[in-house]
């Protein structure tokens, strides 16, 4: 083994918070922090599912990212003698590692190679049939999944982003100037995609238009709104839907409001607590989802049926939901100012990409 390259950008230092951490996972091309001391000696390592189990924990954005990371990672010394390791590297399914000269310091990653994604097989269900009233006039004539960010429709970019990391089996649940999407995007064909068309008669809320699909579903299916502009990996979604053995998974995003005036906590008549401006913060469904194909026999093949219901009655009946924290860009084009807002930040948000 060799040195892999400048790793200058995959370590931080033990008190580095966890918002440094989130940049560096976002811009780095081998996905993996390495935490080490002043001397460069391994201390542990930070992994996208570190980050997100922290989240769960509420932890800050400014907690140390000691508290998220992995004190015992597997490690391999430079000259390639360390086989056990190699072995518990494959018997794990780890696929970066940090790469160690004889004092221990980190001289690199093992192995220094970031292939193209790895195709994926999942369907992928895409809700497209809402009318999106909020949204007027602009869909007055237009179906808001077809509105236009950076100068192409929403859709095509939800499309193109879950194209460019692996997936290529779409079903797009249309009812609302249907004909629209259905003209733009055809089979998919131009895009390098199959896409097939669940068509509603009438509206059927955020999961009634599951029931309508017939391919048998093996996988764990990814499953989401039309309107949701994000930079989240859908494949980590997926992984982390697996090795917690769920039978759905819901996308979390973490929202904040601090209170315009102290908040006062009360006993009956006696004041117990006053808070000065509090910050309120709450996990919020982020429209989307990983489900397993067994949960479609529980969707009525008519009228409406919302996703909560769903992911509710599962929960009701002790079945695994699991929660997965999104902290990449994400946006929700409901009302006029995040379309303004998707606007805005297009540019800068991929410019990556």
């Amino acid at each position: 083994m060799t040195p892999a390259g400048d790793i200058a950008e995959n370590l931080l230092g033990p008190d580095a918070p966890l918002l440094d951490a989130i940049a560096r996972l976002d811009a780095v091309r081998r996905k993996l922090i390495v935490v080490v001391d002043e001397d460069r000696r391994l201390l542990g390592s930070v992994t996208d599912g570190d980050i997100r189990r922290g989240l769960l924990r509420r932890l800050p954005m400014d907690a140390p990212i000691r508290e998220v990371m992995n004190t015992a990672p597997v490690s391999l010394q430079i000259d390639g003698s360390d086989i056990v390791a190699l072995q518990r590297l494959e018997e794990r399914g780890v696929t970066l590692a940090p790469l160690l000269d004889r004092a221990g310091r980190v001289v690199g990653l093992y192995p220094d190679t970031v292939g193209t994604p790895r195709p994926r097989d999942n369907l992928v269900v895409i809700m497209a049939g809402g009318r999106g009233v909020r949204l007027a006039p602009l869909t007055q004539t237009c179906p808001k999944p077809m509105l236009k960010v950076a100068g192409r429709p929403l859709l095509e970019t939800i499309i193109e982003r879950l194209r460019a990391q692996g997936f290529g089996r779409f079903r797009l649940a249309v009812n609302y100037l249907a004909e629209m999407i259905e003209d733009h995007f055809g089979d998919g064909a131009s895009m390098g995609v199959e896409i097939e068309y669940l068509r509603e008669d009438h509206p059927r809320g955020t999961a009634g238009a599951l029931s309508l699909v017939r391919d048998p579903v093996t996988s764990p299916m990814l499953v989401m709104n039309g309107d949701v502009l994000t930079r989240m990996a859908f494949g980590g979604l997926i992984d982390f839907h697996e090795e917690h053995g769920a039978r759905a998974t819901l996308c979390l995003r973490e929202h904040q409001f601090q209170a315009p005036h102290g908040v006062a906590e009360v006993d009956g008549v006696r004041m117990t607590a006053l808070r000065e401006k509090p910050t309120f913060r709450w996990l919020a469904n982020a429209g989307v989802y990983c489900l397993e194909g067994s949960v479609l026999s529980r969707i009525p093949a008519q009228g409406p049926y919302d996703m909560p219901e769903l992911l509710a009655g599962l929960a009701s009946d002790g079945e695994m939901v699991g929660a997965y924290p999104i902290h990449e860009y994400w946006l929700d084009i409901g009302r006029p100012p995040d379309f303004e807002s998707a606007q805005t930040d297009f540019g800068a948000v991929f410019a990556s990409d």
